[in-house]
């Protein structure tokens, strides 16, 4: 997530709306089944805001060693009050701390769409990942027509602050596609599109 996200963030993780449970539950229920299919054993996850997905990974045993990495000191302080056990550390996505073939998957949901260079952010995961990736952004124009319907970001027709990037699953698939991943599966839990690929 992006230094912004902070409150955002907080609040669509922990929000008792039964609809965004529902959305949230369903869209980490693809995410762990996702993983849990390759069985990989080291994780890296980029732009892992305050680490909750790091931590629900951590309590279902998912692998052996887990990390994120995040670019927002105040995420990372909030994230270590909140998790004191997880590993956080600041870098940046574009330049991510960590040597080629690093880990054996690499997780970033909800970051490109924030990103001014995604494609750089692309080729970065794919140099330090030893095979998968599974990334995940707003499926649109589906996700912002579902926050206008809810009178979300009404001024900004439903889009979020920060999201400058838009994609449906097809564009995404072509931006990997031309970064050099290979696209394994796509997975469409609403409103997010979310892709598992390999090297």
């Amino acid at each position: 997530m992006t230094k912004t996200s902070l409150p955002t963030n907080l609040v669509k993780h922990t929000s008792k709306n039964p609809i965004q449970k529902f959305l949230i539950n369903n869209f980490y229920s693809s995410l762990i089944s996702s993983i849990k299919s390759l069985r990989v054993d080291s994780i890296l996850d980029a732009g892992c805001g305050e680490g909750f997905t790091m931590n629900k990974l951590t309590q279902l045993k998912i692998g052996k060693k887990i990390e994120g990495v995040e670019y927002s000191k105040e995420s990372i302080d909030f994230g270590k009050k909140l998790f004191p056990k997880l590993l956080f550390r600041q870098g940046s996505i574009y330049e991510l701390p960590y040597k080629d073939n690093s880990f054996d998957l690499i997780i970033c949901t909800e970051v490109l769409e924030h990103l001014e260079d995604p494609s750089k952010a692309l080729r970065e995961m794919l140099r330090v990942t030893k095979k998968y990736l599974i990334l995940s952004v707003p499926n649109e124009p589906l996700f912002m027509m579902s926050n206008f319907l809810r009178g979300k970001n009404i001024s900004r027709l439903g889009n979020d602050e920060g999201h400058i990037n838009h994609w449906n699953p097809w564009c995404l698939r072509k931006l990997l596609n031309k970064n050099g991943i290979k696209v394994k599966k796509t997975i469409l839990p609403f409103p997010w599109t979310m892709i598992v690929g390999t090297k």
